[in-house]
Parts: structure tokens; sequence; C-alpha cells
């Protein structure tokens, strides 16, 4: 089979179409011939030495991804929720090896959930680690709750318009931030206001709010506590929940930590029925053939990209 090698950690030349032997399902795992792929910033970091490639490489070079969408074509000796021809996605093996850029992926089938049928392969492959994401941190980490008022930062990326949709679901008051292009568009998914944070400060505009859902880290974090009430929450999806903070968090009285999505099969059943039911719908902007993985790198890390991208493995 054909799959992208990590040759070494890098640039997107050390990306490289290689043959590689197909693997063989363990008894608890599935075979899935993949249809399309999600990527995301994580594998950016992890492409350039960061985030989990020292953990990767420990196998030879990596096989880089983690989101997927296609159908299974063998299924190990103890499998029991799949059958061959059956139509699969998820975000496998996170945050170990999922090796998604490949033509065939072997994948527990814990992590994994039968696609709807009305939803295409690619809009699958987005509604992955970023919607796991956002679900993970809204609902299981934060605990949502209806009339509850959310911050949702970067509402335009990935994770945030997923957390737009799942935060209104929820029937929370969502506002996000997002640049004055995009308000028109957080605005379609749900959110009941935004904040242009080019031309404002946001917490010059919004006070009191329950949970924020923080993708940036940094500064963002430090002036996110400001905003949130007295028993709030922040989830920071990138370690921006730092030590020095922490004086102030406690001064404030909210809640505030870091959370790193994990692969779940239970997780992504949710995300399949939020789908089926429209109540869920992923935006792709940007969808890229296999060989042009360099390109979809690329567009990853301009750190502006609207949504999901997908790349087309058939």
């Amino acid at each position: 089979m054909k799959a992208i090698v990590l040759t070494e950690a890098g640039g997107i030349e050390n990306l490289q179409l290689q043959e590689v032997q197909t693997p063989t399902p363990g008894a608890n795992e599935v075979l899935v011939e993949v249809a399309a792929i999600s990527i995301n910033p994580v594998d950016i970091k992890t492409r350039k030495g960061g985030a989990f490639y020292e953990r990767l490489k420990a196998d030879g070079p990596p096989i880089l991804g983690w989101d997927i969408a296609g159908h299974v074509v063998a299924v190990g000796s103890n499998v029991t929720q799949f059958s061959i021809g059956d139509e699969v996605f998820g975000m496998i093996n996170f945050p170990g090896s999922g090796k998604a850029y490949a033509q065939y992926v072997t994948a527990p089938e814990t992590h994994l959930a039968k696609k709807p049928a009305g939803v295409s392969h690619q809009q699958a492959a987005a509604t992955t680690l970023a919607a796991l994401t956002a679900w993970q941190a809204l609902v299981q980490q934060a605990h949502l709750q209806r009339d509850q008022r959310v911050l949702v930062h970067a509402a335009a990326g990935g994770v945030g318009h997923f957390a737009i949709q799942i935060a209104r679901h929820l029937g929370a008051y969502v506002i996000g931030t997002a640049s004055g292009a995009n308000a028109d568009f957080i605005q379609s998914l749900g959110a009941h206001q935004h904040i242009d944070y080019t031309q404002q400060n946001f917490e010059d505009v919004v006070n009191n709010v329950d949970v924020v859902l923080d993708p940036i880290g940094g500064e963002v974090t430090r002036r996110s506590i400001a905003v949130v009430k007295p028993g709030g929450t922040i989830i920071s999806i990138v370690g921006g929940v730092k030590e020095p903070l922490q004086p102030l968090i406690a001064e404030r009285g909210i809640l505030a930590s870091n959370y790193l999505v994990h692969s779940s099969g239970e997780d992504m059943q949710q995300l399949a029925q939020l789908l089926e039911a429209g109540a869920l719908k992923p935006y792709i902007s940007h969808q890229y053939g296999f060989d042009q993985i360099a390109a979809a790198h690329e567009q990853i890390e301009t750190s502006h990209t609207k949504g999901k991208l997908v790349v087309n493995i058939r």
C-alpha cells in the first residue's frame, strides 16, 4: 500500500509517499481502507519534531495522522461491533501512533463509529479530532449546561466551529472571537455574539461567562481569566494554563485546566448522532489529493484555516 512517511523531523519535504506493507489487524482491531483523512495543528507540530514525534519515531520513521474515514475490509477475531463493508470514522490511537496517512489503517474497534449514511467520507473525516476535542472539553470537562454563557476563542477554526455548534445544541449562550471577515460564518453556526479580536479586546466587551474554551494559549489564556464568573471554568486545549497563572486563578475563584483529547468510540457515536440529526455540520474549506499532503500542511501552518481541511486518499 501507499503511505506518507516522515523520513525525519523537519519541513514538508520530509513527507514522502512510499510503498509500505499493509498492516494486519489484531484481535480487537479492524482494517480500514481509508477514503479521506483530516489534518490538524498537532500533525504540524509532530512533523517538526515536537508534540508526539519522539514517541512515534520509536518504531522507525513515523506515519502521521489520526483522523480517518473509510470502510472495513478485515476484522480481528474478537471484533463484535463492526463487519466487513461497514463505513466507519474516528480519531484512532490518539495520542499514540494513528498512522492515518495511508491507504489502509488498523484501528481498535473501540475508537470508531459507523458513519451515518447521509454523511460523506470527507465530512466524517473532518468530524474527528477537532469535533471530539470540542465535545470532550465542553461536555465532559466543563459540564456546559443550558443557558450558561460560553466564550469560544478562534471560533472560525477547526475546534472552534464545532464548539459553537455543540454549545448551541446544549442550549448555551455562545460568544465567539474571530476576525470580522468570519463574523457571518460563526453566526451562521449558531453563535449569538461575535467579537472581532482584530478591533477590540474581548475582555472589554464580555464578562460573567461560565465557560471559556481556549485553543490559543499565551496571553489569550491569561486575559480570559478576567471574564469568567466565580466558579466558572477555563479549558485550554493547548496547555495555556501555566503555573504562573495559578495565583490569579485562585484569586478569581475559578477552575482552569489543560485538556488533551483522547480516542473514544463512544464519543464518536455521540458525534455520529449529531451529524445524522443535522445538529453538527463540518465546514470543509480545503480539499487535497493524497499527493498534495505538503500543500495541506502548508495551509494548516497559516493558522487561518476556516473550519477544516481534508485529504482524499481515494
